[in-house]
């Protein structure tokens, strides 16, 4: 048995869901475009520099689902769906993760990016498991605050570890482990598996996937 671990934004899809959603939100007269595009061009900036605060991201972030009904939210993610994040899905990655798929490996998204917006891309692929960062639900409704450790950088080895033991799983449990990642924040999680591969890698993955020997792959 394998695993096949997949990075989300930037990786599978040929843009960042995150900061997408923001954008259609501003498109949506739901956030104010003077007040919130130019942060999250910003925060897109620090995490491409490996700088970004992410508890301060994720206040930005998840703030604005506690501001409409889930009914409400839900259409958003329909309509950003249809119109945002299908463009992004490449043939080639939907390819790659059908390859891992048809050889029966376990394949897992994992991204820093929330559950909310990340569980339809996860249905899109075809992808069964899903570890994301948790946004807060009381009664139904979002609360603007994140349950548990995010999913980002160590706290993605973290929350990949803490799902296998609640599976039964190990390290131990595969044959071989797969990682493919674009980006320098996944670096702790791409030395943990067996075979990293840097897909359409970001300059400081690149340089280290080059001096490492690990594969680069394009997606795009």
């Amino acid at each position: 048995m394998n695993l096949a671990l997949f990075d989300l934004d930037n990786t599978l899809l040929s843009g960042d869901s995150d900061f997408e959603w923001a954008q259609f939100l501003i498109e949506q007269g739901a956030l104010d475009r003077e007040l919130f595009e130019a942060k999250n061009l910003a925060f897109y900036e620090q995490y491409k520099a490996g700088t970004l605060d992410i508890h301060e991201f994720l206040d930005f972030q998840l703030k604005p689902l506690s501001r409409h009904t889930r009914n409400v939210l839900d259409g958003w993610r329909d309509n950003f769906m249809q119109n945002k994040v299908r463009g992004m899905v490449t043939v080639a990655a939907q390819d790659l993760v059908a390859k891992h798929r048809a050889t029966g490996d376990v394949c897992v998204i994992i991204t820093a990016t929330n559950s909310f917006i990340t569980s339809p891309i996860a249905q899109e692929f075809g992808v069964e498991h899903l570890i994301a960062t948790e946004p807060e639900e009381r009664d139904g409704e979002f609360t603007g605050c994140v349950v548990g450790v995010p999913c980002f950088r160590e706290g993605k080895v973290a929350r990949l570890e803490s799902w296998l033991a609640q599976q039964g799983w190990g390290w131990e449990s595969f044959s071989d482990s797969y990682f493919y990642s674009d980006s320098l924040n996944d670096l702790t999680l791409l030395k943990k598996v067996r075979h990293p591969v840097a897909v359409d890698p970001d300059e400081t993955l690149r340089s280290y996937a080059e001096q490492h020997g690990w594969p680069i792959l394009a997606l795009r």
